[in-house]
């Protein structure tokens, strides 16, 4: 059994209504799982141990949600040494802005030059196709959960 941290960004609720979707998958499969809707730094260095699986939506033009933006400024600031620490990252967008999933990146990028690690490719759901994203991602964190 696992320990997963989901830190949520989300303006209006979609990211979070996923992330609540795939903590109850994870529990599901006999892993421990909890979320925070309001994500500091604190969240994944008391822990370094669990994983941490980020659930972003983009908001406006290719910004940050306001709920996690505080994380991102301390991850800027403080610089922490995230060695150890393996991460998945989910971003939710529409394809007909140029900023599709920018969130999502920005905060992968971020935990990367802290020097966390990836263990499967980033999921980029596009929310204007018909497919819902509660399936895509279900489908891809059992795909990810047999990488790490």
């Amino acid at each position: 059994m696992s320990h997963f941290t989901l830190l949520v960004g989300s303006t209006l609720g979609n990211a979070e209504d996923l992330a609540e979707v795939l903590a109850e998958t994870l529990r599901q499969q006999h892993h421990r799982a909890v979320i925070h809707t309001s994500p500091q730094l604190d969240h994944i260095l008391i822990r370094p141990d669990h994983y941490l699986l980020l659930v972003c939506s983009t908001h406006g033009a290719g910004d940050l949600p306001d709920n996690i933006q505080a994380f991102y400024r301390q991850l800027l600031e403080q610089q922490p040494d995230l060695a150890g620490l393996a991460f998945l990252a989910v971003g939710l967008g529409d394809s007909s802005y140029d900023t599709f999933c920018h969130a999502i990146r920005l905060l992968e990028q971020r935990l990367t030059d802290c020097g966390a690690r990836r263990i499967a490719d980033r999921l980029e759901i596009d929310v204007s196709r018909p497919d819902l994203p509660e399936v895509i991602a279900g489908q891809w964190l059992d795909r990810a959960l047999s990488l790490r």
